[in-house]
């Protein structure tokens, strides 16, 4: 009975500090609901896709289709040269998934607001990446003040010659030579000139010859041949016939996908993925990048790749291959001096209007110093701000809440453990008075 009488005391004790505590969580039940609140409107606002008021600076045109399909229209002959870039009836390619595709909805690019205007800071007039309806040639010119970037102006240069490449090369002379030597060379029916070498030549002897595949200048135009000339004045260029065939024959697209993982291969990369494009590091990655580094002209090199690819049936490698050197660029950093061209050559010369907006989305999402982002319009650059403010919104009140519920657990648990204590030294402490008792 005196032992009760003497616990009495330090219950009641325990009893008010389980109070405090209890009260003192209570007071802050106000914290948990209002983080509670913003992270279930952060939530909502995104799996709605609310978006908040902009100024609109640009005008508001029709929704734009899935597909570029940026044909030419000055000329019967450049939408034939469009048309032989188009994939073969009943053959479907999965497109790969980009780590930005959170919101990959079939729609994210189609709504009004990703219309631009002319009169935006930043719009090209020969870039027709965020224009509702194609044309071939610039658009209406105003003055704006990015005309006196630097920057601004080398993207300019470069929108000129890629969106000629993309609209099938409207005003270039057809070629007379009637012998399709580019053709016959995958084929396997003619030799390279000057060097002499056939296509399987190159796809064995040269695989991982890297002395010579860089310091030889005259073969790149052989295996990925184009409507343009290069360096080399004994290459052919690719004429329209050409490319028909070309699109018809297994046998010389099975050899275009050999020497591209040879020059995947040149350049520290290697193909994972035949159907979709995908690519990743390869073992040797690290003395490759270094080489591109040191050796610029293989970003021209990369840029005629991109094209041919586009051309002779392998559109949907192209983005996948740009995607892999913005991430190489601009978030791990190993190839710093391929960054430029990246983004004034490389993003531009992908076929799929779709696909060149993510791309252009993740780089600018990726890019340090966004004020200097001159790759596309302003409007488009303040929408994609706005929604990353969102996300990192959502994240700050994620990280809030779950600091205030570690609190409060922390404190719950420190209440809990003196409890126990005090009891075992009362249990023990009764116990040794029961002995003394006895």
């Amino acid at each position: 009975m005196k032992a009760f009488v003497k616990l009495l005391p330090m219950a009641a004790y325990d009893f008010f500090r389980l109070y405090s505590a209890f009260h003192w969580f209570r007071r802050r039940l106000c914290f948990l609901w209002r983080y509670t609140k913003l992270t279930g409107c952060a939530v909502y606002r995104y799996a709605v896709g609310w978006k908040p008021p902009i100024n609109d600076h640009g005008s508001r045109g029709e929704v734009v289709s899935n597909i570029e399909d940026e044909a030419p229209q000055v000329s019967p002959e450049g939408q034939r040269e469009a048309a032989a870039r188009e994939r073969p009836a009943g053959l479907t390619r999965e497109r790969p998934r980009f780590e930005d595709d959170s919101d990959d909805d079939g729609g994210e690019f189609d709504g009004e607001e990703y219309r631009v205007d002319p009169t935006d800071e930043l719009h090209c007039g020969y870039d027709s990446t965020w224009d509702a309806e194609e044309s071939v040639g610039p658009s209406r010119r105003t003055t704006r003040p990015a005309a006196h970037n630097f920057m601004f102006s080398r993207f300019e240069n470069a929108a000129r010659d890629m969106q000629n490449y993309r609209h099938g090369y409207p005003n270039r002379q057809q070629s007379t030579r009637r012998d399709k030597l580019n053709l016959q060379f995958y084929l396997g029916m003619t030799r390279s000139v000057p060097d002499g070498v056939s296509i399987d030549g190159f796809h064995q002897d040269w695989y991982k010859d890297y002395d010579r595949l860089e310091s030889v200048h005259s073969y790149i135009q052989w295996l990925f041949p184009l409507q343009e000339p290069g360096m080399n004045r004994d290459a052919s260029i690719l004429t329209t016939e050409e490319i028909e065939e070309f699109l018809q024959s297994n046998i010389a697209k099975e050899n275009l996908l050999k020497s591209y993982k040879l020059m995947l291969d040149f350049y520290g990369i290697e193909l994972s993925d035949e159907k979709t494009g995908e690519v990743r590091r390869a073992c040797n990655w690290r003395d490759r990048f270094n080489n591109l580094n040191r050796r610029t002209h293989n970003n021209l090199r990369i840029t005629r790749i991109l094209k041919c690819l586009g051309t002779l049936g392998y559109r949907h490698y192209q983005a996948p291959l740009v995607h892999f050197f913005l991430k190489e660029t601009l978030v791990h950093r190993e190839l710093p001096q391929v960054r430029d061209s990246v983004l004034h050559y490389f993003v531009f010369a992908v076929l799929d209007k779709r696909e060149r907006r993510r791309l252009l989305k993740f780089a600018y999402l990726s890019y340090d110093r966004r004020e200097e982002f001159v790759w596309c319009p302003k409007k488009i650059q303040i929408k994609w701000s706005q929604g990353m403010s969102s996300r990192t919104e959502l994240l700050h009140c994620e990280d809030g809440l779950y600091t205030q519920i570690h609190s409060y657990l922390h404190i719950a648990n420190g209440v809990l453990l003196g409890y126990i204590i005090k009891k075992k030294k009362l249990l023990g402490q009764e116990k040794r008075t029961c002995n003394k008792i006895q």
